[in-house]
């Protein structure tokens, strides 16, 4: 399958505004209305693009974790598909060096973590040993990851018509207002599909529909949730990913996540706790741009370590989402709050 320029248009469109209307975003793309609707609908069951609302995982309220894992060789498969399933476990990827997998980590809280899912990563058959850093502090995500294939007009025109939803979830003023049992049952169905409707929830969850409408307006606006246009990483152009790991000056990380937020490559960086302080990840084109990208960074960050580079192999899944080899959705997710769900749903 190979996505049209008109396609990335679409998903660049989604990734600004993902739950848009399609007649609005019809005007800004000059495209029909169904004609859209039409589209999205291939991409998505494809696999070659989704959109998705996942728990942001703010410090300051709650507990992100990244976690590597090592494991038997000839167990690998396994260890990864049983990481997977837990939903906590929100990606799950293969390093190329220095670990075999690296897991990102949400939970409400370190208690959390240290009583539920450490346990439970301890009990899988073939996981040897974990390492545990914990972020600190959130800079970028990949929910500000952008194709930019649109015009600068069409983008503030985007802006315009987005929703709660699209808001900077990790901005220093943004609040998480803390939600009733009865609104995170919601939660699945914006994992599964971040466009759901609220009469597609109120059928699924035999509620009422005014009722949901209600409580779906508060979850999109809550902060608790980041919301994303997915686009599967081969179709991107932007085909490796790498993370490093690095130190930098304490009293520096703003400064250094300012200049990060300049360069397109970057999906995510934060301060965290461990070995080195400080992390980020990139999607590049080759990785004839590691070198490259290091330099850019030395250059634009004065003082930072680059202590390490781990390139990633594959990811088996991206908040929440299953992928295949081939980086396509596989239309599975393990999302939280799934406990809540009436049986069958």
């Amino acid at each position: 399958m190979e996505l049209s320029e008109e396609d990335l248009r679409l998903v660049n469109a989604l990734q600004i505004s993902p739950r848009i209307s399609w007649s609005d975003a019809g005007e800004v793309l000059g495209v029909h209305a169904t004609t859209l609707a039409s589209r999205w609908d291939r991409l998505r069951s494809s696999g070659a693009a989704w959109t998705t609302a996942h728990l942001m995982g703010d410090p300051k309220d709650m507990c992100l974790a990244m976690v590597d894992i090592d494991c038997e060789m000839h167990l690998r498969p396994e260890v990864t598909a049983a990481v997977a399933q837990l939903p906590e476990v929100i990606t799950v990827e293969e390093a190329a060096s220095n670990r075999d997998l690296t897991l990102t980590v949400i939970t409400q809280d370190l208690d959390q973590l240290s009583t539920s899912v450490l346990p439970r990563l301890k009990a899988i058959q073939g996981l040897t040993k974990y390492h545990t850093a914990l972020c600190t502090r959130i800079h970028t995500s990949g929910y500000a990851w952008r194709l930019n294939v649109l015009t600068r007009a069409e983008q503030q025109a985007l802006r315009a018509l987005a929703g709660p939803e699209s808001a900077n979830p990790s901005a220093p003023d943004a609040t998480v207002v803390p939600l009733p049992e009865s609104h995170l049952a919601l939660i699945p169905f914006l994992a599964r599909d971040g466009r759901v409707t609220a009469a597609e929830i109120a059928r699924a969850l035999g509620r009422n529909p005014a009722t949901v409408q209600r409580q779906l307006g508060r979850v999109l606006a809550s902060r608790m949730l980041s919301f994303r246009c997915e686009i599967a990483q081969q179709f991107s152009g932007f085909p490796v990913t790498v993370q490093w790991f690095a130190n930098v000056p304490a009293g520096q990380h703003e400064a250094a996540a300012t200049e990060l937020r300049a360069v397109r490559n970057v999906r995510f960086s934060a301060s965290t706790t461990g070995r080195t302080n400080f992390t980020m990840i990139m999607w590049l084109r080759s990785l004839a741009e590691v070198m490259d990208m290091e330099l850019a960074v030395q250059q634009r960050i004065p003082g930072i370590q680059l202590v390490e580079s781990v390139v990633m192999l594959n990811t088996a899944k991206r908040v929440g989402w299953m992928l295949n080899p081939d980086s396509t959705a596989t239309g599975k997710v393990v999302p939280p709050y799934g406990e809540l769900l009436p049986a069958g749903v």
